[in-house]
């Protein structure tokens, strides 16, 4: 064995030469679950006015309850995706129109979007170069007289700050919005996070933990929160009369009702949660140890406290010290059959949307209105750690997509020693 090998992307062989295993944490359990309901006949029995059936049918009410044992809260309403989830959930806290709500820039862009849909106004603060998670002092910084409430995203696996985030809103009469998409299964100084917010939420889409195709599971342990949850889901508008519900703020309804063959594979899917966080964990100390010493490459940092579920393996990369670009080094990383990176990984703010303020119509709505109190600035700047950790240092492995086996993690590695190893010659 060579010393220094040929890289592959000078003509040499690569390293990883079988694709790596898709992930897919379907079994036997969710297909016979997901028959039974085809035999029954019964795909949905939500209806849209007060009714016995306004809750859903049993398969919903079956996988709700099960999500409220199995997170400790008092509350889970589920959805038909978790951007709905985020909609319903910046609803039900009663968010007003021109109302700011503070959100990280790293994340999925519909936990800004969901803002945008009660017309209320996106504030953007900075990440944590530890973490990736929305960064407490920054949140700070950002707050006004119009700020309602905080939208704290768990990014990549592990829980924000929670703690401080939710002593600054309790502080200042804030609402707390979690978005732990990415953190099923995982606790932040032994409590399950997700649940320490006002409302919390899980995805439960193709790529994450646990899926049903798509769909997402709101929990709380605030009954009004819950009730207005549900009623966003289901046509609030229909159904607030025959409910008797008084508080009408934000009750236009939707249709994110939650179908009986997604509950029953939510049921199956739930019960291997545990275990498929816990896969995902032991990948990734097996990826640490391998990677662990590599110069000029930083590995994931996780809070004191705190258990990561590694949707994402997040690197950062000393260019300076590396002598080189990360486009070299993805491109590299990539010809020796590594699937899965990212480089970068986003910056909502820097979108057209907000670039250009132009959301519903032509004329600059929400934030040419007259409830719109100051002009929130989306200019590059506003958020320097997260904009150069994209642009410049940031590399991830995607972890949730794949199905690794420690032959294939031990690939991994040796496809990254390979590539570490002829920088500088």
């Amino acid at each position: 064995m060579t010393t220094n090998p040929k890289l592959a992307i000078n003509g040499g062989p690569k390293t990883v030469e079988v694709p790596f295993k898709r992930y897919n944490a379907m079994g036997s359990e969710e297909v016979e679950a997901a028959a039974a309901v085809v035999r029954s006949g019964v795909l949905s029995q939500f209806i849209g006015c007060w009714d016995a059936d306004f809750y859903g049918g049993p398969k919903v009410q079956e996988f709700e309850r099960a999500c409220e044992r199995h997170f400790g809260v008092k509350h889970a309403v589920t959805v038909n995706s978790w951007t709905s989830g985020l909609v319903a959930a910046v609803g039900a806290i009663g968010i007003e129109p021109g109302d700011e709500v503070i959100v990280t820039p790293w994340t999925m862009s519909a936990s800004a979007t969901a803002i945008l849909h009660w017309n209320a106004i996106p504030v953007f603060a900075d990440i944590e170069p530890e973490t990736f998670n929305i960064d407490p002092e920054s949140l700070l910084k950002n707050i006004t007289p119009q700020t309602r409430a905080i939208l704290a995203v768990d990014i990549f696996g592990q829980s924000c700050d929670i703690d401080r985030i939710m002593d600054i809103a309790e502080s200042r009469g804030l609402k707390v919005i979690g978005d732990t998409a990415q953190a099923p299964g995982t606790f932040h100084n032994g409590r399950v996070t997700g649940t320490m917010a006002h409302v919390g939420g899980y995805s439960l889409n193709y790529h994450k933990h646990i899926h049903t195709g798509e769909g997402g599971i709101l929990v709380t342990n605030d009954g009004e929160i819950a009730e207005r949850l549900q009623l966003i889901r289901n046509h609030a508008e229909a159904v607030v009369g025959g409910k008797g519900v008084e508080n009408l703020c934000n009750m236009v309804g939707h249709n994110f009702r939650m179908g009986e063959i997604e509950a029953a594979i939510g049921v199956e899917q739930l019960k291997k949660l545990s275990r498929l966080v816990e896969t995902r964990q032991k990948a990734a100390e097996r990826l640490t140890g391998g990677l662990c010493g590599l110069p000029g490459l930083r590995l994931p940092i996780i809070r004191e406290g705190c258990t990561h579920a590694y949707y994402m393996y997040p690197m950062i990369l000393d260019l300076e010290l590396l002598g080189t670009t990360r486009a070299w080094i993805l491109s590299a990383l990539e010809a020796e059959g590594v699937q899965g990176l990212a480089a970068g990984y986003t910056n909502i703010h820097q979108l057209p949307i907000y670039q250009k303020k132009i959301a519903y119509g032509r004329g600059g709505f929400p934030w040419t209105a007259e409830f719109c109190k100051r002009d929130v600035s989306y200019a590059k700047g506003i958020c320097p750690v997260a904009e150069d950790l994209h642009e410049r240092t940031y590399l991830g492995f995607e972890m949730c997509m794949h199905d690794l086996s420690g032959d294939e993690v031990d690939l991994l590695v040796a496809a990254f020693r390979k590539v570490w190893g002829a920088l500088g010659k």
